[in-house]
């Protein structure tokens, strides 16, 4: 320990404190330093939580030791470690976390229903109703999120003075919906609750975009659907075709337009044919008559009711016979009774462009050469495009296909993966905040260490200053500003004086004592070692 303590002796108190504020300093700096860089980098694991929703995941997160931060007044966003990000969200999904803020019919679940009032009921009544509704509409395709909003009118005494019910749906989409989907939830929302109807359920997405209008009247509606069905059919044949074409001449070597122009027109035709070759009995009746008329006897007359008269000499008067046979038949003629009704929306014309390109084939010299493609294959691509879009010539269906040379070149795919060099090159937004954030404390460990920890590194480093030299024949130097009194034997005080002749004097009385004190080192030594010192005193002798 004698040399650590020597030192120490050595340094001084204030080197010694200074050294120990540099440790400390760089200590506490690189501790920061490297804290810092360590730390996992941090993405978005939700965002625009309610109080709620925000609550149970830092619980969730807290329970499973997770890092995490959040950003918000009220924590409506949680930053998770970004490698960590997909695994958390599928474990908390699992626990139906987060709920969205959404109520349902749970919130019957919490209270006292026999200290609840009325209007507490139906209140709690509508929210459990749109909290069950928003969770069905999210259950949909590209519907990240949705809000419901009904208007339930109180009942009345009358039927004339009852008011229909409403309902608005705010849609936080992941792409865009069709007009299939818009009606599906606008059927949802009025099948769930009484009284509603789809055209007064009115549909808005997270950009304001109204994507359903329940204030418009059915005609409109109506007039809307038909465009709705004009877009949906051009959209699926055009999707028909590229499927046909872009076998043949590869992806992205097509383009497609579809126009359909549909009848709107509702027609409503009754018809009656009689068939008069088609006959049927439908009912026959036969009728027989017989008639005998006879002679006058047995009649009551005069002449034989006089004497003697004798009614059987006369001779018999001849008889009449009548025969009477009537046939009557009913036929049935064959009616066909025939009603028709043609609803609005038939395809009344097609018109269809496709546009495709040429063959690119590689040259000699390594550029791409432009062929264009045979006749024959245009009009089997004709064909093929007519049998997918079911083409009716007596309705004027017209289909083109044209063979132009795109503007762009095909590009060749690569599926190979990015080097190292081309993943520096083309860096994501993280990774380009990430790498300003270590030029940032990189520079700033750069201030520190030229500001403030090379100075202190110099200040420790720095040589003691000199004693103040002593002046004398033996000594070889000048005493400029101080006197040294001895205050004892070893011991040297350093006493600032102003007068020279004084200065002079003490310098004489401390060069005596040194000489004294040397003199008697060298007895001691003597005494202590006397054949060395004979050794010494032979040695000086023999010395020329």
């Amino acid at each position: 320990m004698k040399p650590v303590l020597d030192l120490v002796t050595k340094f001084g108190p204030a080197r010694i404190a200074a050294m120990a504020a540099v440790t400390l300093t760089l200590i506490g700096f690189f501790a920061f330093i490297i804290l810092r860089v360590s730390r996992p980098d941090m993405g978005v694991l939700f965002s625009d939580l309610s109080m709620q929703d925000s609550s149970a995941v830092v619980r969730e997160l807290d329970s499973r030791g997770i890092r995490y931060e959040t950003r918000g007044d009220t924590g409506q966003t949680i930053m998770a470690p970004r490698a960590d990000l997909a695994k958390l969200r599928m474990d908390l999904a699992g626990k139906g976390l987060p709920t969205q803020g959404g109520v349902g019919y749970e919130i019957f679940d919490k209270g006292d229903a026999f200290s609840s009032t009325n209007f507490v009921q139906n209140v709690n009544h509508l929210r459990a109703l749109e909290g069950e509704l928003a969770r069905s509409i999210r259950a949909i395709g590209r519907v990240q999120a949705a809000r419901v909003h009904l208007v339930l009118p109180e009942r009345r005494l009358f039927e004339r003075d009852r008011e229909n019910p409403s309902a608005a749906i705010v849609l936080k989409l992941m792409g865009d919906l069709d007009a299939g989907q818009v009606r599906a939830i606008r059927h949802l929302a009025a099948s769930a609750v009484e009284g509603l109807k789809p055209e007064r359920v009115s549909i808005v997405d997270e950009r304001g975009r109204l994507l359903a209008d329940g204030a418009r009247d059915a005609e409109s509606d109506g007039a809307s659907g038909y465009e709705d069905r004009q877009v949906t059919l051009e959209r699926r044949l055009r999707g028909q075709i590229e499927d046909v074409v872009a076998g043949i001449v590869g992806p992205g070597r097509a383009r497609v337009q579809v126009n359909a122009e549909l009848d709107l027109n509702r027609i409503e035709s009754r018809s009656e044919t009689f068939d008069p070759e088609s006959r049927v009995v439908r009912s026959a009746q036969t009728r027989t008559e017989s008639a005998l008329t006879g002679n006058a006897d047995g009649q009551v007359s005069v002449g034989n009711e006089l004497p003697g008269a004798n009614g059987a000499d006369k001779a018999p008067a001849p008889k009449d016979a009548t025969n009477k046979n009537e046939e009557t038949t009913n036929y049935e003629i064959s009616k066909v009774t025939k009603t028709e009704i043609a609803e609005g929306g038939r395809i009344k014309r097609l018109s269809v462009a496709v546009v495709v390109d040429g063959v690119y084939a590689t040259a000699a010299d390594g550029k791409q050469a432009y062929t264009p493609r045979a006749p024959a294959e245009i009009e089997r691509i004709t064909a093929l495009v007519r049998s997918a879009v079911g083409f009716d010539k007596a309705r004027g269906d017209q289909i083109e296909v044209v063979n132009l040379r795109f503007a762009e070149a095909p590009s060749v795919p690569q599926f190979a993966e990015p080097t190292l060099m081309q993943a520096l090159l083309t860096p994501t937004k993280e990774d380009v905040l990430r790498m300003a954030e270590l030029a940032v404390l990189a520079l700033l460990t750069l201030i520190v260490l030229l500001t403030v920890v090379r100075p202190l590194i110099r200040q420790v480093l720095a040589p003691m200053p000199a004693a103040p030299s002593l002046a004398g024949p033996g000594m070889g130097g000048a005493l400029d500003a101080a006197a040294i009194t001895g205050a004892g034997a070893g011991t040297i005080t350093v006493v600032e004086r102003d007068n020279p002749t004084a200065r002079l004097m003490e310098f004489a009385k401390i060069n005596g004592q040194v000489q004294a004190e040397t003199v008697q080192r060298v007895v001691d030594m003597v005494r202590a070692s006397p054949s060395e010192t004979v050794e010494v005193l032979r040695g000086w002798i023999q010395e020329e």
